[in-house]
């Protein structure tokens, strides 16, 4: 089974930065690509960034391309975003999510999620 455990998340001012991190217990996190989405309060859940398993490839959504980055250190089982130049836009509960292989697809496995909320 696998398990993720966000941390990070808090209450921050727009224009402030934040680094999400996302511990996961998992044999052979590195065979895992993975993944943060965000549900705002009255949305639906939006995928916001993915990284492939060795870290070689990542994906963005439109609305943070430049202001945030996904990264992962396979060493510590760990997935990061750092968010930058936030905004009252970003706030929401923010999720990471793994899948076996490639990072397009399905994810199958979720964290409880980290609360970020930016005030404008």
């Amino acid at each position: 089974q696998v398990q993720l455990v966000e941390s990070g998340g808090g209450l921050v001012q727009a224009g402030d930065s934040l680094r999400l991190a996302c511990a996961v217990s998992v044999r052979t996190f590195s065979s895992y690509a993975m993944a943060w989405f965000r549900q705002a309060p009255g949305k639906e859940r939006e995928p916001v960034a993915s990284i492939s398993g060795s870290g070689s490839s990542t994906t963005y959504t439109n609305s943070v391309k430049g202001r945030f980055t996904i990264s992962r250190d396979n060493a510590k089982n760990t997935v990061y975003l750092q968010m930058n130049s936030l905004k009252f836009g970003d706030t929401a509960v923010y999720f990471c999510a793994a899948r076996y292989g490639s990072e397009f697809g399905k994810y199958d496995f979720w964290g409880q999620g980290t609360q970020v909320t930016v005030s404008s």
